[in-house]
């Protein structure tokens, strides 16, 4: 759907655009927009990874073939690292540059199971993205999905493809959210060795193997702790 013209632009390993399944998710979400218009098309494009992408920090595969874009939307879930994977290929099937942002945040409401695993409430390499809108480049973060963030009462992160989206400070109770500590940088590309090894470094239990974080759920969490039935989905 267009020329890659610049780095931002441009297929990779990981951001493989050309993939005929990014292609088919994009197309998707696209069917009552109109692809010309950038920012109509990088917010529809939000809306689909956000939602149609089941947020999920368990049972993921953090493989170089786990997390590539194509590999994601095939599963269907992944947590931040794999959705803003997803998003800044999928702009890019439409011609708008992306970049990918990875930060150190505190997240005050993990669940305790998710706490112990991480090693506290401090995540290191959060993943977001950038997208050049209008000649400016926009923070967006397509990652926590409304489900969960209905289960956890946080107010779902919305994008107008004009300001930055990328951060919950509170929550819908006005406890404290999500912090950011420190901005590890932007890319191009996705810097596997960095913040894969990066995040297995920081957050060792939360492996069970090699390539594959432990087994669980969150919104069962998230259900088990409001005493609501679980419902699984995007």
């Amino acid at each position: 759907m267009t020329t890659e013209t610049g780095t931002g632009l441009r297929p990779t390993r990981f951001l493989d655009h050309r993939s005929p399944v990014v292609r088919e998710f994009v197309g998707e979400a696209l069917r009552t927009t109109d692809p010309g218009n950038p920012v109509d098309a990088a917010v529809a494009l939000y809306y689909a990874v956000r939602d149609g992408i089941r947020y999920d920090v368990y049972d993921c595969d953090l493989s170089a073939d786990g997390l590539r874009a194509s590999s994601v939307i095939e599963r269907g879930a992944g947590f931040c690292v794999h959705k803003s994977i997803v998003y800044a290929a999928a702009v890019r099937v439409v011609g708008i540059e992306s970049r990918l942002v990875y930060a150190d945040v505190r997240n005050h409401l993990a669940s305790p199971r998710l706490r112990t695993l991480m090693g506290g409430d401090v995540f290191r390499f959060h993943s977001l993205t950038s997208v050049r809108l209008n000649g400016a480049w926009v923070r967006a973060t397509p990652v926590f999905n409304a489900l969960l963030c209905t289960l956890y009462g946080i107010k779902p992160l919305d994008f107008d493809g004009r300001t930055d989206s990328y951060y919950h400070p509170y929550d819908e109770q006005g406890r404290r959210h999500m912090e950011f500590l420190a901005m590890r940088g932007e890319f191009d590309d996705f810097p596997y060795a960095e913040v894969v090894g990066g995040i297995r470094e920081a957050h060792p239990l939360l492996f069970a193997g090699s390539h594959t974080t432990t087994a669980g759920s969150l919104v069962s969490e998230a259900a088990e702790a409001t005493g609501t039935t679980p419902v699984e989905g995007p």
